[in-house]
């Protein structure tokens, strides 16, 4: 898969290209991440990529000829780190890591142009109801959710127990040593005994659920043994 980003920061990412496993599957040659900078497309001595809005206000708007040429050399679906744009969610992740190429633009200032979304964006996507400096920390977020689901990245039973790959949050996790400082591991946990264990965990991922995020469980088609330890759960709450 290749992941190109366009920023005007290109130095941003570095570090996230750099270090654990964005690294591994960089050097694997599981992913390609191509960051390329708006500047180098800006036209005049000063390379601008910005310039004050139409009409008037505060801020500046990223300019439509930078965007326009880089996206020419780009394949692949383009997508707009927007606070208007749909939230990230691990669907749209696992969505986004069956393509073969992307293209994520990391909006600045006030944002880009209106015309480069009209003519070339295929999502704008948020990451909630607020707002960042940049698109550059969406742009690293985005990747790395699509990164670890590619194939190889990581193991596949390690992200088929995440929290909402299930379309539940993940249970608790417990390592060495079994008691520090009065605090115990649950004991089912040394038992050895996989079937309970792995009943507990699915009784554990249900109850954060139900507690935390109840709306997850709308719609759902439950098993018969989710159903029986969700009722187990709603007597012991």
């Amino acid at each position: 898969m290749k992941i190109n980003i366009l920023t005007l920061f290109p130095e941003f990412f570095d570090s996230f290209k750099e270090h654990s496993i964005i690294k591994r599957a960089i050097e694997r040659d599981q992913v390609q991440v191509n960051i390329i900078n708006i500047r180098d497309y800006a036209d005049g001595k000063h390379k601008q990529s910005d310039d004050m809005p139409f009409g008037g206000g505060a801020g500046m708007v990223m300019k439509p000829e930078p965007l326009f040429k880089a996206l020419n050399e780009t394949n692949g679906k383009v997508i707009y780190t927007s606070p208007q744009g749909k939230r990230f969610d691990q669907k749209l992740a696992i969505e986004l890591s069956e393509e073969k190429e992307i293209t994520i633009i990391a909006g600045h200032y006030e944002g880009i142009d209106e015309r480069v979304v009209e003519s070339k964006v295929d999502l704008e996507i948020s990451l909630g109801d607020f707002v960042l400096t940049g698109g550059e920390l969406p742009a690293m977020v985005i990747s790395d959710a699509i990164i670890r689901l590619i194939p190889g990245v990581i193991k596949k039973e390690s992200y088929e127990n995440d929290s909402f790959f299930t379309g539940l949050l993940d249970h608790p996790h417990y390592t060495r040593p079994a008691e520090y400082e009065g605090l115990k591991v649950p004991e089912i946990l040394l038992s050895g005994n996989h079937k309970k264990i792995d009943e507990w965990r699915l009784k554990e991922s249900l109850k954060r659920t139900y507690c935390r995020r109840k709306e997850l469980l709308d719609g759902r088609e439950f098993t018969k043994l989710e159903k029986k330890l969700l009722e187990e759960i709603k007597k012991e709450l």
